[in-house]
């Protein structure tokens, strides 16, 4: 993508979706104290991971401003994160919690809260741009898409078609790019309470993306002032 694509990678003051903009206008009236705006990225911006959500939740992201914090999908998201080094810590209730990511960035295919965690294919399609704008400044290494609405919006964003990289839990997609697109279902609480998504699953989709990033001992220590991507 060309330097000339490059924008903003959220705005949090957007209102592209009417929709979206007259839900947050009910929730910051019922909920004074939330965040209830357009959730940005959290994370290390040259990461070479990049984690793409669907949207913020309601009690999570959306009420403390931080993607995957105080909700239930954080909980398993954070505690992998951390057993492949990733994250400093295991919490994820609140920003001031003093959590750090290494080498690794979450964002959202849709930054804010919509209606039963639903957005709308249009709402998608327009808060693309954003994402766009992440592969554009970023270039990340490898993306992983929590979901087939996140999945899809990757390829949106990077100018893919979607039938061309069917969406399958645990699947690897090497783009033309030379990024590397992997799959996992979202860790959600309906995904994990039905057993749709098990702890073991999640930890082998993470373990393997570590295991890509890790540099090949054969080749000695990496140049601190060249990081390869």
């Amino acid at each position: 993508m060309s330097s000339e694509a490059r924008g903003p990678v959220y705005d949090p003051c957007c209102r592209d979706c009417p929709r979206l903009a007259r839900h947050l206008e009910a929730v910051r009236a019922a909920h004074s104290g939330y965040h209830a705006r357009p959730v940005g990225p959290f994370g290390d911006p040259h990461a070479r991971l990049l984690i793409v959500g669907l949207a913020p939740g309601m009690h999570g992201a959306n009420r403390t401003g931080r993607p995957f914090t105080g909700d239930y999908a954080g909980i398993l998201l954070y505690r992998t994160l951390h057993a492949h080094g990733f994250a400093s810590h295991t919490g994820s209730d609140d920003p001031a919690d003093g959590l750090r990511l290494s080498d690794c960035r979450i964002t959202n295919a849709v930054k804010c809260l919509p209606p039963q965690n639903r957005p709308l294919p249009k709402e998608v399609r327009r808060c693309n741009r954003f994402l766009a704008s992440e592969f554009a400044t970023a270039a990340p290494r490898i993306v992983l898409a929590l979901g087939r609405i996140a999945h899809d919006a990757v390829l949106l964003g990077l100018g893919l078609r979607a039938r061309d990289y069917p969406f399958k839990h645990h699947a690897v997609h090497d783009l033309p790019s030379g990024m590397r697109l992997c799959d996992s279902y979202h860790c959600s609480r309906y995904n994990t309470q039905t057993r749709r998504l098990t702890d073991a699953m999640f930890d082998a989709v993470v373990r393997d993306i570590a295991a890509a990033l890790r540099p090949d001992p054969r080749c000695g220590p990496p140049d601190p002032a060249t990081r390869v991507r």
